[in-house]
């Protein structure tokens, strides 16, 4: 492997450790609807400020969110939307899995 291949992996994988949390991938797909302000993931997840400021920080950091600050309030959207294209992919995937599963115990 190149040290360019390495770099790209090595990326890759920052991207899906971002996405890797539960509430992460929840508030990512929660922001393919359009942004949402911090205060409306308050709202709907039982996590304070902090927690989710966090959470979406992280995001930040690898390049999946981006924020806008309007006076108090920041909103966030997701830069890249394709970036969770590949979750049909993960949910056939665990589908497949559940199907082998109950092939076993059938």
């Amino acid at each position: 492997m190149t040290e360019k291949e390495k770099t790209m992996y090595t990326a890759k994988a920052q991207v899906l450790k971002a996405l890797a949390h539960p509430t992460r991938l929840w508030m990512a797909e929660e922001l393919e609807g359009g942004e949402k302000c911090v205060c409306e993931f308050v709202d709907e997840i039982d996590a304070d400020f902090s927690t989710i400021s966090k959470h979406l920080s992280v995001l930040k950091q690898a390049g999946i969110v981006a924020d806008d600050k309007r006076g108090k309030q920041v909103f966030y959207s997701l830069k890249v939307p394709c970036v969770l294209n590949f979750m049909h992919c993960v949910e056939a995937v665990i589908e497949n899995n559940a199907k082998l599963q109950a092939e076993l115990v059938n």
